[in-house]
């Protein structure tokens, strides 16, 4: 079929039609597939494409089956720490890093002026969890989180599609049922997602039902208008160890799995969230569950963490987690920094999770055979061979990195490094001719 934009449609419907549009072979060429590929996977639901129909001049992003891993990056303010400035650093540093989206989770300060300055300066995807400005403007008005109506919940979410976010995080898996599994089987940490614990609290007050859930088909009409994706968030993901792979996070995903399908069926492109804190040998399993019980929708993985006693190095223990999860199916992983359990994450910190996130996708996009993964690694080896400093350093997932730590301890003979000096392997090959 000619290529054509699908101008009353959202891109599930237009795929569905078998229509490839401008935006789709805009991704398939920077994904290094075809069109027909990227068409027939956003029609099945295994790949989103993140843009809100607002933000016309973004450059589209698509996460999904068979594509580059994606890193996103979480900034925003907090209630101690509210510097609109410092939030527009910190988003240069995560495009600078190379994330592919970026979320603004702020809880301080006038959120919604944060928001929009991010969304004028961000040249990716934004991302957004409407249920933090909720609660905030709830305080503003002198109420409690509690005392808020479902209208006044899809409100902000309006607003914020209306204002062109092209991703949210919402919690509708959070039930009266799935809280009750985890009352029932007792937790370590108990619920750790601030928007599932607003949503849990809501809920034990009002005596009433998540109207994220119970009003779904309204949510789905707010992102279909806006061709904005939903990304069902994992409000009971574990916190701990000990809690990962729990019947209330299992009963959760069971639940976005069936409200995965009902956006699909009408038009809507899904993500789901995925755990947090999880053993390493819990991870492949995890990720297999998640695509049978969603059928193949991309997942979106913070972390998974795979241990909790290492503070201040958690963007590691995130990457190891990273890196096993998108080899075993993960699509999207949201970074960790070393502020993590700590403090609100600084610019340095933001650079710092990007990378080691990066590193982990990368890693994982390897074995996976994602087109043109190899050949970058192909190419920094050519580079070590011939003692190409230069081409190494440019090649490096952080050159500006790369080249300090070179430059800062330079040899004499500039064809080695001060590791082996003389003795360097490569040069004494080279050399001898073998």
């Amino acid at each position: 079929m000619d290529i054509k934009e699908g101008t009353e449609m959202t891109r599930l419907e237009s795929a569905r039609k078998g229509i490839i549009t401008e935006e789709m072979t805009e991704v398939a060429l920077a994904e290094g597939v075809t069109p027909e590929y990227i068409r027939d996977r956003i029609a099945d639901g295994t790949v989103i494409i993140t843009r809100n129909t607002q933000r016309t001049d973004l450059k589209p992003l698509a996460v999904g089956k068979g594509l580059r891993t994606k890193v996103n990056a979480n900034i925003g303010s907090s209630e101690d720490v509210l510097d609109p400035a410092e939030e527009l650093v910190k988003l240069r540093a995560a495009i600078d890093a190379g994330a592919d989206a970026v979320m603004d989770l702020s809880t301080g300060g006038d959120i919604n002026a944060i928001r929009r300055a991010i969304l004028a300066e961000a040249t990716i995807p934004l991302g957004t969890v409407p249920i933090y400005q909720a609660a905030h403007d709830s305080g503003l008005k002198g109420k409690s989180f509690v005392e808020l109506t479902a209208d006044d919940i899809f409100a902000v979410i309006e607003e914020q599609a209306k204002e062109g976010v092209d991703f949210v995080t919402v919690h509708c898996g959070v039930t009266r049922r799935s809280v009750e599994r985890i009352k029932i089987e007792g937790r370590v940490m108990g619920i750790v997602s601030r928007g599932g614990a607003l949503t849990a609290e809501w809920m034990e007050f009002n005596k009433k039902e998540n109207p994220l859930f119970e009003e779904y088909d309204r949510l789905i009409e707010i992102a279909k208008k806006y061709d904005m994706s939903l990304s069902l968030g994992d409000g009971l993901r574990p916190g701990s160890l000990a809690d990962a792979t729990d019947k209330g996070q299992i009963e959760e995903l069971i639940i976005l799995g069936e409200l995965t399908k009902r956006a699909v069926d009408k038009g809507v492109q899904v993500m789901v969230e995925g755990p947090g804190h999880m053993p390493m040998d819990q991870i492949e399993a995890n990720m297999l569950l998640q695509k049978r019980l969603c059928n193949g929708a991309p997942f979106y993985v913070l972390g998974p963490l795979v241990t909790d006693i290492a503070p201040g190095y958690d963007h590691i223990t995130s990457a190891i987690g990273g890196a096993i999860a998108a080899k075993s199916g993960a699509d999207f992983l949201c970074y960790v920094t070393p502020s993590e359990h700590l403090r609100l994450p600084t610019a340095e910190d933001v650079t710092e999770g990007v990378i080691a996130s990066r590193i982990a996708a990368h890693a994982a996009d390897l074995v996976n055979g994602v087109p043109g993964a190899m050949e970058m690694d192909l190419k920094m080896s050519r580079a070590r061979k011939a003692l190409d400093w230069n081409t190494q350093i440019e090649l490096s997932i952080n050159p500006e990195r790369a080249r300090a730590l070179r430059e800062s301890s330079a040899p004499g003979d500039s064809d080695v490094c001060t590791m082996c000096g003389s003795l360097c392997a490569i040069k004494i090959t080279n050399e001898a001719a073998i």
